[in-house]
C-alpha cells in the first residue's frame, strides 16, 4: 500500500522540481517530506494514514501557493518603492533635508512612490494630480495626522486641534475657530493690536538705521509675529519682558525645534520605551514651564473677567475661549487642557510660519532689484510717501499680493502636509494600507514644470490676474493645506505678512550682510520641521522715507 504513495510523491516532487513558479518555495519541504515517508515506509507499512497525510500536506501546499499569489497580486498594486535597510527602512535616503529628498526619489519612482521610517509605512505624494486624489476625492479616509511622542505630551495627550484626530471634538474646534476666533470680526477687532506691534518693529528697525546698525531679521521678524500672537491670544507679549520668570518667544522656539525633530522612538520599535536622544527628558523640562506661564495668564483672566461689568466683553482670544468652557449648553465641554493645548497650537504654527515667509519674501526681493523697484512703484503711487502702508491698502496693491504668493509657492512654511490613512483604500490604481502616513510634498508641487513656467524662478507676474490662489483650490500650490483640514489661520498669515513685507520695503532700503557689503544672499535651505533659512537673514537699513 505504501508504494503507490511513493510513486505519487515521487512524481509529484519531480513536477516540483521542474515547476519555476513552486520550485523556490516547495522544493525543499516537499524533499524534506518524502524522505520522511521513505523511513516510516521502510518500518511500517500503515495504510491509510499516509494516504490521509499526503492529501493533507498536498492540500496545504495548494493553499499556502494561492496565497502565495494572492499576496503577490496585493502587492503588485502598492506603490513602487526604493530599496530598504532593516531595522531604519529608508531613514539613510530622507537626510538632510526630507523634502528636498523626497522630491529627488519622486523623479525616479514617480508621483506616488511607498518608503519606511524605520518600521512605519509611509507614502510620498509629489504631483497636483494625486495631492488631488489624496486630499479630496478620497479625503475621507485622510482626515487625520500623524501623531509623535512630542506632540501628544506637549499638547496633553492630543487635546489640542492641530493633532487632534478627526471626530467630535475636532469638529467642535473646528467651527469654534471659523465661527468666533479668527474669523473676519473678531481679527478687525484686534486690528490695533497687529498695527501696535508692526509699529513698534519699524521704530526699532529706524533705531538701527540711524546708527547704521544690522537686523537679525530671523531673531526680529520672529519677535514680531511672536508679540502679535500673544496680544491677539492672551492680551500681552511676555516675551522678553524683566518680569516674567519664561520668556514666551524662547520657549515657544524650543518647542518648535523639539517638535521638529526626529525622534528614534516613534519609528524604530525597539526603540519605543527607550529616551536615546534625550527627548523625554528635554520635553519633562520644557511642558511644566509652558503650563506654568499659561496657567498663570488663565488665572489672571478669570480674576479680571470676575471683577468686570460686562461679561460679555471680549479683549482677546482667550476670552472667547473661557466664555465657551463656561457655555453649558455646549455640546461638549472644552477643558483647561483643550484650551491651554490650543493657545500652544496658535503660538507654534502662528509665530514661526508668517516670520519665515516674510524673511524668505525679502531675501527674494533683495536678490531681485527689478521685482523690489516695481514693489515700491505699485506702493508709493497707491499709498504716496506721507503715510505708511495699512492692512485696509492691501486689496489695492495686487503686485504686493503676488510677491507674497510667489514667495509661498517657492517657500511654503509647512513644505510637507502629512496625514494619516484611517482605512484601506485604492488611490490613483495603488493600494494604500490603513495607518499609512502620508506625506504630500507642497515643496515639490510648486516646483513641477508641468503646471509652472520656469518654476525655479522668482516671478510674481504670473499672479496676476488671480488665476491661482493660496486657499487650496489649486493643487499645484497649497501652502495651507485643502480641504476640511487646512490651516485656518491663513487669512490672519497672509494679513501680516502682506503688511510687513509692504510697509518694510515702503520705508527702508536693504543691503545685505553684516556691513551691508553684499548684493545677493543665498537661498539655501535648512533643516526643520518648517522651511527655516540655511542662514538668517541679516541687513543693514537705510532709511528711505521719515515717517
Amino acid at each position: 500500500m505504501i508504494r503507490p504513495i511513493l510513486l505519487v510523491s515521487n512524481y509529484f516532487f519531480l513536477f516540483l522540481k521542474h515547476n519555476k513558479i513552486l520550485s523556490s518555495y516547495i522544493y525543499t519541504r516537499t524533499h524534506a517530506f518524502i524522505f520522511i515517508i521513505n523511513l516510516v515506509s521502510a518500518m511500517v507499512d500503515i495504510h491509510g494514514y499516509f494516504i490521509l497525510l499526503l492529501i493533507s500536506f498536498i492540500s496545504i501546499l495548494l493553499f499556502r501557493f494561492r496565497s502565495y499569489h494572492t499576496s503577490s497580486r496585493c502587492k503588485s498594486r502598492l506603490p513602487p518603492t526604493p530599496f530598504s535597510l532593516p531595522i531604519i527602512g529608508h531613514l539613510h535616503l530622507l537626510a538632510p533635508i526630507p523634502h528636498q529628498a523626497l522630491h529627488r526619489l519622486s523623479t525616479k519612482y514617480g508621483p506616488i512612490f511607498r518608503f519606511f521610517l524605520g518600521s512605519v509605512p509611509c507614502v510620498a505624494v509629489s504631483s497636483p494630480e494625486m495631492a488631488k486624489e489624496f486630499l479630496r476625492t478620497h479625503e475621507t479616509s485622510f482626515l487625520d495626522r500623524p501623531r509623535n511622542t512630542t506632540t501628544v505630551y506637549l499638547t496633553y495627550g492630543s487635546k489640542d486641534f492641530m493633532f487632534a484626530p478627526y471626530g467630535s471634538y475636532w469638529k467642535l474646534m473646528k467651527k469654534l475657530i471659523m465661527s468666533e476666533l479668527l474669523n473676519s470680526r473678531t481679527l478687525d477687532l484686534l486690528l490695533p493690536v497687529r498695527k501696535d506691534e508692526i509699529n513698534r518693529f519699524m521704530n526699532m528697525v529706524s533705531q538701527k538705521a540711524k546708527l547704521g546698525m544690522p537686523v537679525d531679521l530671523k531673531g526680529e521678524l520672529f519677535k514680531l509675529t511672536n508679540n502679535v500672537i500673544s496680544r491677539m491670544m492672551v492680551s500681552g507679549r511676555y516675551s522678553e519682558e524683566e518680569n516674567e520668570d519664561v520668556d514666551m518667544k524662547k520657549l515657544v522656539t524650543e518647542i518648535s525645534e523639539i517638535s521638529g525633530r526626529f525622534n528614534l522612538a516613534d519609528y524604530v520599535w525597539f526603540c519605543k520605551n527607550l529616551d536615546l536622544q534625550g527627548f523625554g527628558k528635554r520635553l519633562k523640562e520644557i511642558h511644566p514651564l509652558y503650563d506654568k506661564l499659561i496657567e498663570r495668564i488663565i488665572c489672571e483672566h478669570e480674576e479680571e473677567r470676575r471683577k468686570r461689568k460686562d461679561k460679555e466683553e471680549v479683549k482677546d482670544l482667550l476670552d472667547i475661549l473661557l466664555n465657551v468652557s463656561e457655555d453649558n449648553s455646549m455640546e461638549m465641554k472644552v477643558s483647561r487642557e483643550n484650551i491651554k493645548a490650543f493657545i500652544l497650537n496658535l503660538f507654534v504654527a502662528g509665530s514661526d510660519s508668517s516670520a519665515l515667509t516674510i524673511e524668505w519674501g525679502l531675501a527674494e526681493l533683495i536678490n531681485h532689484p527689478r521685482v523690489m523697484k516695481k514693489a515700491i512703484e505699485e506702493i508709493d503711487r497707491v499709498i504716496g510717501k506721507s503715510r505708511c502702508l495699512e492692512e485696509s491698502d492691501i486689496s489695492n496693491l495686487p503686485y504686493l499680493q503676488a510677491i507674497v504668493k510667489e514667495t509661498l509657492r517657492l517657500h511654503p512654511a509647512a513644505p510637507i502636509i502629512p496625514r494619516t490613512s484611517t482605512e484601506d483604500c485604492i488611490v490613483g490604481g495603488y493600494h494604500i494600507p490603513s495607518k499609512t502616513t502620508v506625506f504630500v510634498n507642497v515643496w515639490a508641487l510648486g516646483r513641477d514644470p508641468q503646471y509652472w513656467d520656469d518654476p525655479l524662478e522668482f516671478c510674481p507676474e504670473r499672479f496676476e490676474g488671480g488665476h491661482v490662489d493660496v486657499r487650496g483650490q489649486h493643487f499645484q500650490m497649497l501652502p495651507f493645506g485643502s480641504g476640511r483640514r487646512m490651516c485656518p489661520g491663513m487669512s490672519l498669515g497672509m494679513q501680516l505678512a502682506q503688511v510687513a513685507l509692504g510697509v518694510m520695503v515702503q520705508c527702508f532700503e536693504w543691503k545685505a550682510g553684516q556691513e551691508g557689503e553684499l548684493t545677493r544672499v543665498d537661498m539655501e535651505e535648512g533643516p526643520g520641521i518648517t522651511l527655516p533659512r540655511a542662514n538668517p537673514l541679516v541687513c543693514v537699513p537705510v532709511a528711505r522715507l521719515h515717517l
